[in-house]
């Protein structure tokens, strides 16, 4: 369990020291691999951009993605290193709202990192994780990386997949193969950003609870409606929206800030 007792409760930034401990203590435990910080960063920079917190924009891509998982028919979640052990808790409540499996995928895969994964999901109340071992038996043609092995019961034969915290070749490929895919990535300019169905450009501790909230609120819709309320999704113009944000934040609080 990591520790976040040092770090002063009125400290400004207590928040995100807590969540880089639970990334720093990941990476101890073997979930998290070293590059995995360095993303990590790199989407703390771009949370800084859109203000810390969620935008109209995210509001949007959470709705599309809602209905994306509650009319999919096999629904993966792909699990890696830093969803692992940012909200591994989310990931399972995620499966257990829309029936959609748990698969570990993994660019820096292991034997041990994959079971120090399934590890965190299973104390987290998953059942059943694909993607372990020789389960991963299956190859992506339109991934170069080990991000190809994926489990046949799973991503292999999904037809829509989660991919939060993701890279871009393998959200490209998913989408060649004909899948739906569903991400949340804090930089819009990303091509994990660019080529998803659908992208929510948000903090995953601040999506995961949004995403599992309004599935709930939807679930009782029937599919027609929610088919209809997907199809009038375009994440080219939820992109458009979320770049404005940022250029227009960077104008007004540069502004502020540096005036004379």
């Amino acid at each position: 369990m990591f520790d976040h007792s040092y770090i002063p409760k009125d400290h400004p930034r207590y928040e995100s020291l807590k969540t880089r401990e639970k990334m720093t203590t990941g990476m101890s435990d073997h979930v998290v691999a070293p590059a995995g910080l360095i993303a990590h960063g790199r989407g703390e920079a771009f949370d800084y951009l859109i203000g810390e917190k969620s935008g109209a924009f995210a509001d949007e891509a959470v709705h599309a993605a809602a209905c994306a998982f509650l009319i999919a028919e096999h629904p993966v979640i792909s699990v890696n290193g830093n969803i692992a052990a940012l909200c591994p808790e989310d990931l399972v409540r995620l499966s257990g709202e829309t029936g959609a499996l748990l698969e570990v995928n993994l660019f820096y895969r292991s034997a041990v990192r994959e079971k120090a994964i399934m590890k965190v999901l299973k104390n987290a109340g998953a059942k059943h994780v694909l993607g372990i071992g020789k389960n991963a038996s299956a190859v992506l043609p339109e991934v170069g990386s080990a991000r190809r092995r994926v489990d046949p019961e799973g991503i292999l034969k999904a037809d829509m997949v989660f991919v939060p915290l993701e890279d871009g070749d393998r959200t490209e490929g998913l989408v060649n193969m004909g899948k739906r895919v569903i991400t949340v990535d804090l930089n819009p300019l990303s091509r994990t950003a660019c080529k998803a169905t659908v992208t929510i450009v948000d903090n995953i501790l601040r999506a995961m609870p949004a995403l599992i909230a309004k599935i709930k609120e939807l679930k009782n819709r029937d599919k027609a409606w929610l088919t209809s309320e997907f199809a009038s999704f375009s994440n080219t113009a939820v992109m458009r929206k979320c770049i404005g944000h940022i250029s227009k934040r960077l104008t007004e609080t540069g502004r502020h800030l540096y005036e004379e």
